[in-house]
């Protein structure tokens, strides 16, 4: 395998960052993880353009222009031989000193790694999943803007350990106010009485791009939406529920909190989202080619 490692494709035991990187001493960086469908880097310039937004949200300046971080990811894709599969693009703060101080940081580091994946099998898009609440809270959007994509995953990996040690693949995540915020790693929403709903980044939700996908097709397809706090009553009488994300797509929720979900299988609203999303995702991007 290759990885894309600053300015060079290098194998994957070569792909190697100081100890001293900020990125792994405190987490100090920001990333994304982008889908390649088909030869298509699904939505690459919205991911480059929210990339771009958590840097200048952190202070961290991109040595890179949008068109080189673009052939970036494509050369490294065509390098693996890819059609098909997963992009993790990582700007770290660089080496620095022991200390919190980022003035020794001169040096971003660029990491892209191209991959295949399947993070769910496909009988859970044809049956549903079952997943459950946990108490790790979400952290207060007024400590760390949810907005900014950043490494320090520590409160959505505590939450996804929960959720596995009790036999579930995913959970739902609420703020400290109890409304619910996302999940560990997929945005949350619920279809009641026709309408959608999702939680705002105010309530601690990501601005996913698979979630702003869903909004342009709910246009489409003529389902009204918008934001709104959300209760885990809210959740537990919805008529559908579904997940979104880049790695996960769209998934169907059937129980939460041993609780049905509408009939206990995935909602034809939910399957019309599917559908339509799976449509786009071959040609709403950057080709490699």
């Amino acid at each position: 395998m290759k990885i894309y490692l600053n300015d060079k494709l290098v194998e994957r035991s070569e792909a190697k960052v100081s100890v001293f990187d900020h990125g792994l001493l405190y987490g100090d960086g920001i990333f994304e993880g982008i889908r390649l469908y088909q030869g298509c880097v699904f939505k690459l310039e919205e991911h480059l353009e929210r990339l771009e937004y958590s840097a200048k949200a952190i202070m961290l300046d991109l040595p890179w222009t949008r068109e080189e971080l673009s052939e970036a990811v494509c050369q490294t894709c065509r390098a693996n031989g890819l059609q098909d599969g997963y992009i993790r693009l990582v700007v770290t703060r660089g080496e620095g000193s022991l200390g919190l101080s980022i003035k020794n940081c001169t040096s971003p580091q660029l990491i892209i790694i191209a991959d295949t994946i399947q993070l769910y099998p496909e009988e859970f898009y044809q049956q549903g999943l079952k997943i459950i609440t946990v108490p790790t809270r979400r952290c207060n959007p007024a400590a760390l803007p949810p907005t900014v994509k950043s490494l320090n995953y520590l409160n959505n990996i505590l939450a996804k350990i929960e959720a596995q040690h009790l036999g579930y693949h995913e959970a739902i995540m609420l703020n400290d106010q109890g409304y619910v915020a996302e999940c560990t790693g997929d945005n949350v929403f619920v279809l009641q009485k026709g309408v959608l709903l999702t939680p705002s980044a105010s309530a601690g939700a990501l601005k996913g791009i698979t979630r702003d996908t869903v909004l342009q097709i709910a246009d489409e397809i003529g389902v009204p939406w918008r934001e709104a706090n959300l209760t885990r009553y809210d959740v537990w009488v919805a008529e559908e529920l579904f997940l979104t994300g880049t790695a996960a797509e769209i998934i169907p929720i059937v129980e939460v909190d041993a609780r049905t979900i509408g009939t206990g299988q995935p909602g034809e609203t939910t399957s019309r989202f599917l559908e339509a999303f799976r449509r786009r995702v071959v040609s709403d991007g950057t080709r490699l080619d």
